[in-house]
């Protein structure tokens, strides 16, 4: 016991003395274009990834699930790769794993084994899971491979509020390179209030433009599920790791 005592102010004066650790820095993938990329845009972008909940806690979350405007609902193991999508408008499910492309597929609650079936949805499946997990992390997302950030300068959204603008192209990823994205962070929160997508980097006019509303925190992360007119991703579901028996798995 003597022992005990002799080292405890040791210990307390190392833990209250010992400098604060640094919150571990937003690097950019392989391939997120760097040398062509505004250095205001990239620190605003890492602000963005800040208000979130940090690249830590995004690195950590395993899991998350959300409703893509009641048309479909996804599952995601984020540490693995595997995604369930089910479908709320027609008889389909898919479950397909995003780094190789196997998977398995149910239509009608009738498993499917011909080759082709299999590979037309399993591929669609993944289309899918590029598409409905933008619309919900594209904040932690804007650093990622083949993408260039500018900055466009000072402007309000719709609703009026001050944010910084930010563009987002893309090169050799994804399904759409040639999309486009202008991003609106606001002022205050550093939190993204609004974006607008381009089908076509040249078009003048967006496609579509959408408020981000709705920030909860999930576990370490802040998530926005509302999408303006266009409806809801809620509910939304966020853990570390995969809660039992709400994926399928089959490897």
């Amino acid at each position: 016991m003597k022992k005990l005592f002799v080292f405890l102010p040791i210990l307390y004066l190392f833990t209250t003395c010992a400098p604060k650790t640094r919150q571990p820095e937003n690097l950019p993938a392989p391939g997120f274009n760097v040398a062509n990329s505004d250095a205001k845009a990239i620190a605003i972008a890492d602000e963005v990834m800040q208000a979130m909940g940090g690249r830590k806690a995004w690195d950590d979350t395993g899991f998350l699930s959300w409703n893509f405007f009641d048309r479909r609902k996804l599952l995601w193991d984020k540490k693995t790769g595997i995604c369930q999508i089910v479908w709320n408008t027609r008889p389909l499910s898919v479950i397909v794993n995003l780094n190789n492309g196997t998977g398995r597929v149910s239509i009608g609650g009738v498993e499917q084994t011909h080759p082709d079936s299999l590979s037309k949805y399993l591929d669609m499946g993944k289309k899918v899971w590029i598409n409905d997990s933008y619309w919900l992390v594209m904040p932690f997302k804007m650093k990622d491979s083949g993408v260039t950030l500018k900055y466009l300068g000072e402007f309000n959204t719709e609703a009026g509020e001050a944010a910084d603008l930010i563009q987002m192209t893309f090169s050799g990823v994804g399904v759409t390179p040639d999309n486009k994205y202008h991003v609106w962070v606001d002022k205050k929160t550093r939190l993204v209030t609004q974006w607008a997508y381009f089908e076509k980097f040249g078009d003048e006019k967006p496609a579509l433009v959408n408020a981000w509303g709705g920030y909860k925190q999930y576990e370490k992360i802040m998530l926005s599920s509302e999408r303006g007119s266009r409806g809801s991703l809620a509910p939304i579901m966020v853990s570390e790791f995969v809660p039992p028996g709400v994926i399928e798995k089959f490897w």
